[in-house]
């Protein structure tokens, strides 16, 4: 959401007509909705959430100033990536509520601000209460638990938590709470000393030591239908989870072949763990005699975006699989779960058939889905804790062989949590021992000092510019892609070298990546590719021409196209064929090369930066953070862990202005939800 920034914009918002001067003391509903109307015109609402306000007052005549506010406030949580809003918030003063609404300070001035219509609202739970049932909000507003009789909003959540939601969130999250929670519950039955005996096989022996956290989510994936895999970086998601299909597949008994389908939200994340998972797979030390992984690996097919998987059109919401047309699997892998919003969660669970397992790959501290949601997170709540119940550590003992330390168990007068005895967090990580990781887990912790120190003490590994400028950002990114450009240049010596060379400008320019938290302006995406493909051109030699296209231009797939086999967030680079006719994107997947011709991707962006929620699922060698100045209320933890993480080998932090580190550590990003309450 753009704020206004200038002194002309802020005289502007002041001549508003103020409620006062206009109304009088109070406000009635439509006095209320031109507040709202006035507050979309400031941008600070988005003119679809007062419209809700609007339709809702069309509807009825008689609704309230209050449940008109709280309708254009639920409708720009949504858009924020929150799935209800707690009534507790409308609560507080109105300078916190600044830091939920996302607007700024000016928000608060006049009497057109929110102090003087935070006035007009009631300021207890039990005054929302009334004002939002009143028998005139009967056809605006019903109960969770009552019919649905297609009102557009429904009052959820507990006697102490109200939660006020869209019709349409609050039918996928009670679907998406009832079918994980059924999941979990359901038992499913292992041959315990088969299971022991594989796992012996997969991991080695046992080490009474210390607990193989790897091998216990294996164990613990075997009982319910449902299995949640969580953990940073290099810690062995896809490692682990290799070992699971191939215990899976010795365990099978079924008349017919195992049945495996992996999938992910993106592409690129989607092409990744297929890469993984068939590494592993064939590395595993299995005679072929015995278990014939190849055969799961070949039958597997090629993993595929969530939206792939499902039959998505592009003329249509509707989807090919459903509950009347579900997937014909037995297990389902999806990696990078933190980047599935909760309609899609819905989508899944509703094409899933009742018999199939399902197995969620992802790291709980990442940024969530820019929809709305955050399910993974909901899911992982425990997750640091443990909170196994003692069915669980005896399972886990006799299938394992291991027991989680005494402090990962609930006591027995405790309730257990449901979704937590299906969790397992892997808690090592096999990569990022070394500088990163020590900056990583001081920024998820929330420690700014520890951070700084971590990014002082480790200069090869760690830099940090600040306050930088855009050209010092171009000034790397000329260093890192010096022979990207040079390569580009080049071309091939002859037409038997082209795939080489196409693979070699791809993997030199994969080897650093800018990302931003923003996609406008000087220090966001749009205006960082601007200038550094100005300064490439200038100083590098990059072959920019006058048109939009040029050989070298790396680009963004934004939207899916099965027809061309691109997905959104797929990232590849414009370059002549073998023969030199034309402009061709190349894309590569693994060690295979695939091309489409330019005029088939009308939906692209230049991607020498990225925004970090397009980075999620990639890594580079080389990860430049680019934190904006005034940006304070798009900055968070989860925005630069997720950063930082993206970088195997270096990591370079840019700071706009002084503090902005600071500013995103004091930030957690926490979406209200009531998906929890499921479990």
């Amino acid at each position: 959401m753009k704020h206004p920034t200038s002194t002309a914009q802020l005289d502007w918002v002041n001549t508003l007509p103020s409620p006062e001067q206009t109304f009088g003391q109070s406000l009635d509903a439509a006095q209320t909705l031109q507040c709202l109307q006035a507050w979309a015109q400031a941008g600070w609402l988005r003119r679809l959430d007062a419209a809700l306000a609007a339709q809702l007052l069309r509807l009825q005549a008689q609704a309230s100033p209050a449940l008109l506010v709280a309708a254009a406030f639920l409708a720009h949580m949504e858009g924020r990536g929150h799935t209800c809003l707690p009534l507790s918030t409308l609560l507080q003063a109105p300078s916190a509520g600044l830091a939920w609404l996302g607007w700024p300070a000016v928000a608060l001035q006049g009497e057109q601000g929110l102090t003087r219509v935070w006035a007009q609202l009631p300021a207890t739970l039990d005054g929302w209460r009334q004002a939002l049932n009143s028998p005139s909000h009967a056809h605006l507003l019903r109960h969770a638990a009552a019919a649905d009789a297609g009102q557009p909003l429904v009052l959820g959540g507990t006697g102490d938590a109200p939660l006020l939601y869209l019709r349409r969130y609050a039918a996928y999250e009670q679907r998406v709470g009832r079918g994980l929670r059924e999941r979990a519950l359901q038992r499913l039955p292992v041959p315990q000393a088969a299971a022991r005996e594989w796992l012996d096989r997969l991991f080695g022996p046992v080490d009474p030591a210390a607990t193989d956290w790897q091998r216990l989510a294996c164990a613990l994936a075997l009982r319910a239908p449902l299995a949640v895999i969580t953990g940073g970086p290099g810690t062995g998601k896809t490692y682990t989870a290799a070992r699971l299909l191939a215990l899976q597949l010795a365990l099978h008994t079924g008349p017919t072949p195992l049945r495996v389908a992996l999938a992910a939200p993106t592409g690129k994340a989607a092409a990744r763990l297929k890469q993984s998972i068939d590494k592993a797979l064939v590395d595993l030390p299995v005679p072929p005699d015995v278990l014939n992984l190849r055969t799961l690996v070949d039958g597997m097919g090629p993993a595929r975006t969530l939206h792939s998987l499902l039959g998505a059109r592009p003329d249509t919401r509707r989807l090919r699989h459903h509950a009347a047309n579900p997937l014909d699997i037995d297990v389902l892998m999806v990696d990078e779960a933190s980047m599935v919003h909760l309609e899609m969660m819905d989508a899944l669970l509703a094409a899933l058939p009742a018999t199939a397992r399902l197995v969620l790959l992802g790291d709980k501290d990442q940024l969530a889905s820019v929809e709305a949601g955050a399910v993974l997170g909901e899911l992982c709540r425990d997750a640091a804790q443990g909170a196994y119940g003692a069915d669980t550590v005896a399972f886990a003992q006799a299938v394992s062989g291991q027991v989680p330390a005494a402090h990962f168990q609930v006591s027995t007068d405790t309730q257990t949590p449901v979704l937590a005895q299906v969790t397992t967090m892997l808690r090592r990580s096999h990569r990022f021992e070394g500088p990163i990781g020590a900056l990583a887990l001081a920024v998820n912790a929330g420690d700014a000092v520890q951070a700084r120190q971590a990014l002082a003490a480790h200069p090869q590994a760690l830099a940090a510019l600040r306050p930088a400028t855009t050209q010092a950002v171009c000034a790397l990114a000329l260093a890192a892609w010096a022979d990207y450009a040079q390569r580009v240049k080049d071309g091939p010596a002859s037409a038997s070298e082209h795939a080489p060379w196409v693979m070699g400008v791809l993997q030199a320019f994969d080897r650093m990546r800018l990302l931003c938290a923003v996609r406008e302006g000087e220090w966001g995406v749009s205006g960082l590719n601007a200038a550094v493909q100005k300064a490439l051109a200038d100083q590098a030699g990059l072959p920019v021409g006058q048109g939009e296209w040029y050989a070298g231009r790396p680009v963004m797939v934004l939207r899916n196209d099965t027809q061309a086999g691109v997905f959104n967030g797929d990232v590849g680079v414009a370059l002549a064929p073998a023969d030199g006719q034309g402009l061709r994107v190349w894309f590569q997947d693994g060690d295979v090369l695939r091309s489409v011709a330019v005029m088939r991707l009308p939906d692209v962006q230049t991607a020498f930066a990225m925004t970090v929620h397009k980075s999620q699922g990639s890594e580079f060698a080389h990860t430049v953070l680019v934190l904006p100045p005034g940006g304070h209320e798009v900055l968070s933890r989860e925005l630069a862990y997720t950063g930082i993480t993206r970088a195997r080998t270096q990591f370079t932090l840019v700071e706009a202005a002084e503090g902005l580190l600071e500013a995103a550590l004091s930030r957690p990003s926490l979406r209200a939800s009531g998906l929890g309450q499921w479990w």
